[in-house]
């Protein structure tokens, strides 16, 4: 299966990036093609609604930014994993940037199972990025494998890992 992570954190180290590496070297191990992308080093502008891609661009978006490089591995990704930090309650604006602007393809064309992967400082954070990844799920008609998360005393420790590893069996 092509699995197609998208990490959040701009802290290279972070977190977040453990997790997602993780989630990469299990996936990998069960003979998966992953690809991991850092999409906090990317530049990617949010939807401008002009309806552009709906339009005269006939599902192209008219902005011509890093997003023109995440186009075709989410198009041909089979599994989607979101690895986010959770800053105020909700996925990270490096997140949402890429996934709100497949709205001019509606939704990555293969895609048919998607992972969570977040981490926090704080507990009890997690509640609205869950729904909002649930809600993606529900509408792409995608699978929702989990969740995995990990505040402040749970970050890259050995039971984190397994989480981790378990939510990668489930492709």
């Amino acid at each position: 299966m092509k699995v197609l992570i998208l990490q959040g954190s701009p802290r290279a180290n972070g977190n977040t990036a453990w997790m997602a590496e993780e989630y990469k070297k299990a996936a990998e191990a069960a003979g998966h093609e992953v690809k991991l992308v850092n999409v906090s080093r990317k530049k990617i502008a949010g939807c401008l609604a002009c309806e552009y891609c709906h339009g005269k661009g006939e599902g192209a978006c008219i902005q011509k930014d890093d997003m023109q490089e995440l186009y075709p591995l989410m198009n041909e990704a089979e599994a989607l994993v979101l690895a986010a930090p959770i800053y105020y309650f909700t996925l990270c604006a490096q997140i949402q940037a890429p996934i709100q602007r497949m709205y001019c393809v509606n939704k990555p064309s293969k895609v048919s199972k998607m992972a969570l992967l977040c981490s926090s400082y704080s507990p009890g954070v997690y509640d609205g990025a869950k729904a909002e990844f649930r809600n993606i799920c529900n509408y792409w008609q995608v699978e929702d494998m989990g969740v995995v998360t990990a505040k402040i005393d749970e970050q890259k420790t050995e039971d984190t890992k397994q989480k981790v590893i378990d939510l990668a069996k489930k492709l």
